[in-house]
């Protein structure tokens, strides 16, 4: 929704502040049939190389449901005239739960999508909340964008399941639970938040995770009302991440990828002890099904990412009392005995 010249004042306020990679991954976020040529032709002069477009459905009638203005046609248009401009590193957003979608409608997506060529693509299942259209709607019981076609909830999870089965036998695999992509593909912004790796946000309702000098991260954001950005001249609220807080943060960010939680990686940072009092809660998730242990992972099941929320809750719970094993012995010792699978 930028004009060009917008794009240049941001570009060069960038580049004369920081160093940039020559390698950087540098993502523009629109929807379909918001690109105008000449937005398009400004995109690689700025080193622009990956466009992330909010598609939500391939079916028309879908996306004019809950206010979308384009259509399948006009998508796969901006798609071609993307490669045409040499920006090749696509992805498309889908939403399983859109009012009116049935299972093979959302297979209409999925096989557009596919055909697309369109090397990442990320899958959401509906979530309500107050900060969507949709959503509103939904919490208010609203008669607006259609909200008594929403499907069931079993539904949505059939339709999440489908699109992890075909993308995959398509060779656009999981890496995260809403996120799939050929090799070479993943999102590397993304893959930075779920490491806890830090970054800087700019602008209104910007978040960032910075290193602190004491060694706990900080955690900074900048007020979303626009007035209080303007006269607090965007002044963030600075949160100290405790120790505690960054271990929870390690489990429930990092159970997101596919690759899951490397036990030798958290005893390195937060100690054998820390990690042994959620021994009984690693324990519980895998008898249920949830988690698998193995090859010194902990990563989420196919069963695991459907309830992955629920998985999450577990660990920002106050977490039992720790087992005080000294800090010496292996820590596969410890939690070995909590896990039959591996």
């Amino acid at each position: 929704m930028l004009s060009p010249e917008q794009l240049q004042r941001i570009f060069s306020a960038l580049h004369g502040e920081f160093a940039i990679a020559a390698d950087a991954e540098i993502t523009l976020e629109c929807a379909p049939g918001q690109l105008s040529d000449a937005l398009l032709a400004t995109l690689p002069i700025y080193g622009v190389n990956r466009v992330s477009f909010g598609v939500q459905s391939f079916v028309d009638e879908e996306a004019r449901a809950v206010g979308r203005l384009h259509t399948c046609a006009q998508t796969l248009a901006d798609l071609a005239r993307l490669r045409s401009a040499g920006i090749a590193n696509i992805n498309v957003d889908l939403l399983a739960g859109l009012p009116h979608q049935t299972a093979d409608s959302w297979q209409t997506s999925l096989h557009v999508a596919i055909a697309s060529n369109a090397p990442h693509v990320s899958v959401y299942m509906l979530e309500v909340d107050e900060d969507s259209r949709l959503g509103r709607e939904m919490l208010t019981q609203g008669s607006r964008y259609h909200v008594h076609a929403v499907p069931e909830d079993a539904l949505i999870a059939e339709m999440y399941q489908m699109a992890c089965t075909q993308l995959a036998a398509a060779g656009i695999h999981q890496y995260e639970i809403s996120n799939f992509a050929h090799a070479g593909f993943a999102s590397r912004h993304n893959e930075k938040y779920w490491l806890r790796q830090p970054y800087l946000g700019l602008g209104l309702d910007a978040h960032s995770m910075l290193p602190g000098a004491d060694g706990r991260p900080r955690r900074l954001a900048i007020p979303e009302d626009l007035t209080v950005y303007l006269e607090q001249r965007a002044q963030p609220q600075c949160t100290v991440v405790e120790p505690q807080a960054a271990l929870e943060e390690a489990w429930f960010l990092g159970l997101r990828r596919n690759a899951g939680v490397r036990l030798d990686s958290l005893e390195r940072e937060f100690g054998i002890e820390a990690l042994a009092a959620y021994a009984a809660v690693l324990a519980g998730c895998q008898r249920e099904g949830l988690l698998l242990y193995a090859d010194g992972a902990v990563c989420l099941t196919a069963q695991g990412r459907l309830f992955s929320n629920e998985v999450f809750e577990r660990f920002l719970a106050p977490a039992p009392g720790p087992i005080h094993t000294p800090v010496t012995e292996d820590l596969h010792s410890v939690l070995d005995p909590f896990f039959s699978v591996r």
